[in-house]
């Protein structure tokens, strides 16, 4: 009777360590992409961070693929970085968490008429690391690519991101 006591008083406690529902509810984020043009991209939030979802142009993919690896500070191939969690590969579709490996800035190059930096994907104008089209870092401080985020094309025009 006294275990069945604890374990009552307990739970509570216990209990209140699990995840907020608004957390949870902020986990994964649902994005309909039928309206990215080619060439464009748009940020959306996801846990409290802009994730960048560009819609690649064809000579931008193959700018990408023809970046050798011994040129990338942090090697990815372009292939890598398109891969959704359910391995399949859309190398039209970039998806990366857009904020700098340097020291957590915003980079530029996901809104129209932005610096794309000097391999025109995205440039981080506080210390100046330039990413290539595959979000590489390719030039400047930033020890590390972008992060691609987890993510699913649950068909060919919604993308769930988490």
């Amino acid at each position: 009777l006294a275990g069945v006591g604890a374990a009552a008083t307990a739970w509570p406690f216990i209990n209140n360590l699990n995840p907020a529902a608004d957390t949870l509810a902020l986990s994964t984020v649902e994005v309909n992409v039928t309206p990215i043009q080619v060439g464009q991209a748009v940020t959306v939030k996801w846990r409290g961070k802009p994730v960048f979802i560009r819609h690649r142009t064809p000579e931008e993919i193959k700018e990408a693929e023809a970046v050798p690896m011994s040129a990338l500070p942090d090697p990815q191939t372009d292939n890598s970085r398109v891969t959704d969690t359910a391995k399949k590969v859309r190398p039209e579709w970039l998806i990366m968490i857009g904020v700098c490996t340097h020291l957590g800035c915003v980079p530029l190059g996901a809104a129209e008429g932005e610096n794309k930096g000097d391999f025109g994907g995205y440039f981080c104008p506080c210390h100046g690391s330039h990413y290539d089209t595959a979000a590489r870092i390719r030039k400047g401080p930033a020890p590390k690519n972008l992060v691609v985020p987890p993510y699913e094309f649950n068909s060919d025009t919604v993308v769930t991101i988490g």
